[in-house]
């Protein structure tokens, strides 16, 4: 018997009567169980090697560089109450130390330090942070590189313009000199 597609007669289910038709709920179980066997067949993906860690070796100062040396900075800062002191060493192995105190009148000093590299670049200090308050920090963050303009060649004091436009007028301190507690 031969019929048309307009004369096809469905079951409850929706399939055409004679055919061995998938019920709905066991077609999306079919569906999902299809996904789930070509997902495993795809092999594992290779996995990304993590881009390697930027260099963190400091590069020696050239010989008798005058910046080398520990250089404290005393101001006062606009709508900061308090003195701002801060005490950059640096050293002749292209390592540095930069401390940075906030003494305010009968209340304990707040401080930041900092350890990593320095170096010369043209007119400019560079200070490269590795680590601040004894933790490691993101090598690959740009705040932790400053730039600072040197204003006056160091002598007995050295001027430095702070990226954020402050002027620091430091002096030469003796090299066992740290910021007071």
């Amino acid at each position: 018997m031969t019929t048309s597609p307009s004369t096809r007669t469905f079951s409850k289910d929706g399939a055409a009567a004679g055919s061995p038709g998938l019920r709905p709920g066991f077609r999306s179980f079919a569906t999902v169980c299809v996904a789930a066997v070509l997902a495993a067949c795809a092999g594992p993906q290779p996995e990304r090697a993590p881009p390697p860690p930027p260099e963190t070796a400091c590069t020696a100062a050239g010989a008798g560089d005058p910046l080398v040396g520990n250089w404290l900075s005393v101001r006062r800062q606009a709508g900061v109450v308090g003195e701002l002191r801060t005490l950059i060493s640096l050293h002749a192995d292209g390592t540095m130390s930069y401390g940075e105190q906030l003494s305010r009148p009968g209340k304990a000093p707040q401080g930041l330090g900092e350890t990593g590299c320095w170096q010369r670049d043209g007119g400019e200090l560079v200070l490269r942070t590795v680590e601040s308050n004894g933790s490691p920090v993101d090598l690959q963050d740009p705040i932790y590189v400053n730039r600072y303009r040197i204003t006056r060649e160091p002598g007995e004091r050295v001027g430095l313009r702070a990226p954020d436009g402050a002027d620091l007028n430091a002096r030469r301190m003796p090299p066992d000199y740290r910021l007071p507690l």
